[in-house]
């Protein structure tokens, strides 16, 4: 009789507390396998990780029920790296554009500049009847200024005469800018041989030319020296053939070229084809 009664007892017993057993266990073993398989940290599988197990625990659902994935087919995370990336190209382009304004606008200022400094020049050129003494000329290289005739050297020597020490003065004037420009100073010989005790050739004499030049610039006390630079050409740069006395006198000449801080050719393209 107490058999039977064990018997049916048995039989009654509830077993539905294996079914949440068995999906704890495969949860369980689901968190080892991607443990072990994240050996290394990694921000982004750990953020799923942790949103595949927060939707699992607040669902209810089972990691296989019903066969589907409880993993979205886009993942927030993923949607959010997108839209950064696509913000971070949207930024990255606007400020290359407003990069590229702001250089075509300090290209622009620094054109204005030294065409300022041109009309500046040719005014006091003007007023003081230096037509055939002096000259400017604005290309991509700078502003060059050329003091011509041989009111700056005789032949074969570097002193700059009287007449090249007042126009050096007036020159220097005008080369206080702000920001400062780099200033090279150009010497330049006729084609006459030259072989002397103080100079071996025209390389010599033109670049000590465009040094005394220089030094005069320099009297100006506003000016700073680290920004001028000195150059010799020989007689290998006439602008006019050596086939006179009047044209070797035109050759033997100093330029002062202010440079550009900024590309301004093309400006000087625009400003050519008005």
């Amino acid at each position: 009789m107490s058999r039977r009664k064990q018997n049916k007892k048995e039989e009654n017993m509830d077993e539905s507390w294996l079914l949440p057993y068995a999906d704890m266990l495969t949860l369980l073993l689901a968190l080892f396998i991607v443990l072990f398989a994240m050996s290394e940290i990694d921000v982004k599988k750990f953020e799923k990780l942790a949103y595949i197990f927060k939707t699992e625990f607040s669902s209810g659902a089972g990691i296989v029920d019903d066969a589907v994935s409880i993993v979205p087919e886009e993942e927030p995370v993923d949607l959010i790296e997108a839209e950064g990336e696509e913000n971070s190209d949207t930024s990255a382009d606007d400020e290359a554009e407003a990069e590229e304004e702001d250089m075509a606008l300090l290209r622009a200022m620094e054109f204005e500049q030294l065409r300022s400094m041109q009309e500046n020049m040719e005014e006091y050129i003007a007023l003081n009847s230096l037509t055939d003494t002096l000259g400017t000329k604005l290309t991509s290289e700078g502003l060059l200024i050329t003091v011509r005739t041989d009111i700056t050297f005789d032949s074969g020597s570097s002193k700059v005469k009287k007449r090249g020490v007042e126009v050096a003065k007036e020159i220097a004037s005008f080369l206080n800018t702000d920001p400062p420009h780099e200033i090279v100073v150009s010497g330049h010989a006729d084609d006459r041989p030259i072989h002397t005790a103080e100079f071996a050739s025209n390389w010599e004499l033109s670049s000590m030319r465009a040094i005394e030049f220089m030094y005069l610039l320099l009297e100006d006390s506003e000016l700073n020296p680290k920004w001028f630079s000195a150059r010799g050409y020989g007689e290998f740069r006439p602008v006019v053939p050596n086939t006179s006395k009047a044209n070797r006198a035109l050759n033997r000449r100093v330029e002062v070229l202010i440079q550009p801080n900024y590309d301004i050719e093309d400006e000087i393209d625009q400003n050519e084809g008005q």
